[in-house]
């Protein structure tokens, strides 16, 4: 197993827990607004694929799009396959679909990957804008906030198990390859995602339960696994859970 001497596993977190996937999206919209509505200065996501922040998105565009205050957010996206933005396994296209096309925001505050690009060279560039945009502390970009998801093996972002030392990268973003079907991803990597104000995971269903045991209750294995050692150095890490995923979690 690889030791990693600067990423530690989770330590303190957040929990919080709500009866469905509905429940998880709406509630953490409000949280959203309640963050965008309070800064002063812009304030800059990364974004996650997956169905519950698709149902994040539309609760945002049928809730918020008149009240939100989009010209203070700038959207990123914490990974991306790298596919055309019009790709149907486009991370940009689900966001597109549920949420930008329905929302009036300025189209320099949207920051996607191009997917379309040779795989370094998009994240190359992807890693310049990064640092065209963003604050710095300890010598690393500063997003705001991080959404997450975490995968059925364990993996969040393109972080994979296989990809581990992705974690400890030195680069911002890493071109990542999924494990099965050889697939390149940019992704953010460990020590940049560790450095946000806030990290968010959003983790729902039945199909999370046996990896949210392993991580919360640091069952043989855990360790392997990237999602593990999420935990911002100076920020707040948040679970939110719908009643399925965190069934496992041991009381306190």
């Amino acid at each position: 197993m690889i030791g990693f001497q600067e990423q530690q596993p989770m330590q303190t977190k957040k929990i919080k827990i709500y009866d469905n996937s509905l429940a998880v999206a709406r509630a953490f919209a409000t949280d959203l607004y309640l963050l965008a509505t309070k800064a002063a200065q812009p304030v800059h996501i990364a974004l996650s694929g997956g169905s519950t922040p698709a149902l994040l998105f539309d609760v945002l565009a049928e809730q918020y799009a008149a009240k939100m205050p989009w010209h203070k957010i700038h959207f990123w996206w914490g990974d991306e396959r790298c596919v055309a933005p019009t790709d149907e396994q486009s991370n940009y296209k689900m966001t597109s679909d549920h949420l930008l096309s329905r929302i009036t925001m300025p189209a320099e505050n949207i920051h996607r990957v191009k997917g379309e690009w040779e795989p370094r060279q998009a994240n190359q560039e992807y890693i310049a804008e990064i640092n065209q945009w963003l604050p710095k502390t300890n010598g690393w970009p500063v997003f705001d906030l991080i959404i997450l998801g975490m995968g059925n093996d364990g993996h969040t972002a393109s972080i994979f198990p296989h990809e581990i030392h992705l974690l400890n990268a030195p680069e911002i973003c890493a071109v990542a390859t999924h494990p099965e079907s050889g697939q390149k991803r940019v992704s953010l990597t460990g020590k940049v995602i560790n450095n946000a104000k806030e990290v968010c995971f959003l983790v729902t269903g039945k199909s999370k339960t046996a990896r949210v045991d392993e991580i919360f209750n640091q069952r043989e294995g855990y360790l392997k696994l990237p999602s593990s050692y999420i935990q911002p150095v100076q920020g707040q890490l948040t679970f939110y859970f719908d009643k399925e995923a965190a069934s496992a979690i041991k009381a306190n």
